[in-house]
């Protein structure tokens, strides 16, 4: 008996429910060379097997550029303009209390759970000519629906939950003490804002930034139905893909999809290179 509680008391692992490292990092690396990196190096691979003339020469037509401008713009204005309003609505859900909080803080995730096209027919339906608010604008020489701009607010409607939930969490960290010392301290509004609320902030804001730049250089469903689709002018690159697909020229498709793979792909790395900077800079990484 002496000998077997010996041998009970010699563990080299203490036992845990959770999978151990090793199977777990298989399991990730499986599961994202599966669903991530094969479909994207055969697509690469599909593209590249054109050589550079053949992709310079489907990258080179001006309606393929038109599209890819229409997508890249919009999806950043979009998202900028997530990361002003997102930060905003993330500092009221978190410092202040009124009626109605509850319900604006789930309202937030809305865009998360309606189909994208239900979304881009009701905004069409908002925002078109003859709309609630379209109707109003119309006289001021103002057009949304089936312009850029719809593209724009449509990128936002989708967007904007992706700032508002990747703020808020790093906001509600933030003690309201140290705002309290910095205006003991003599610190006007401004300067706590800049100076002291901001700061933890800014890795927050710009992940949220990401997110809503790469959903919306992506976006279909919501966008196709409020932007008109007019080639040079309101046609996105995932519906000029669609087009080649159904025309059967799966070679420009997958080159116009390996461009915007690329612009996308060099667009988040200078984004995490400057949250990388702002985390080293402000003491957050």
């Amino acid at each position: 008996m002496a000998t077997l509680s010996l041998f009970k008391g010699w563990q080299w692992k203490h036992p845990s429910v959770i999978p151990g490292f090793g199977m777990t990092l298989g399991l990730s690396l499986s599961m994202l060379t599966l669903i991530v990196l094969i479909p994207l190096a055969a697509l690469v691979l599909r593209a590249g097997s054109l050589g550079p003339s053949g992709i310079l020469a489907i990258a080179s037509d001006p309606r393929i550029l038109s599209a890819l401008k229409v997508s890249f713009v919009t999806a950043l204005i979009a998202a900028t303009a997530n990361a002003v309003f997102g930060t905003l609505t993330a500092w009221v859900l978190v410092r202040y209390q009124f009626p109605g909080r509850r319900l604006l803080d789930a309202l937030i995730d809305l865009p998360f759970a309606l189909p994208t096209a239900v979304a881009g027919i009701a905004l069409t339906t908002i925002y078109a000519p003859n709309g609630l608010i379209g109707q109003w604008l119309a006289p001021l020489g103002i057009k949304v629906a089936y312009t850029p701009l719809g593209i724009v607010v449509a990128l936002i409607a989708v967007g904007f939950p992706f700032v508002v939930r990747t703020v808020q969490p790093v906001m509600e960290e933030i003690a309201r003490e140290t705002e309290e010392a910095a205006a003991t301290l003599g610190a006007r509004r401004v300067q706590t804002l800049v100076q002291v609320v901001l700061p933890p902030l800014v890795p927050a804001i710009l992940t949220g930034f990401a997110l809503a730049l790469a959903r919306g250089v992506g976006e279909y469903g919501s966008v196709i139905f409020i932007a008109g689709n007019l080639p040079f002018k309101s046609e996105i690159a995932p519906l000029l893909i669609v087009i080649k697909l159904e025309e059967f020229n799966y070679t420009a498709a997958t080159v116009i999809a390996a461009i915007m793979l690329t612009i996308s792909f060099v667009m988040l790395f200078i984004i995490n290179a400057i949250q990388n900077w702002s985390q080293k800079r402000f003491g957050n990484g």
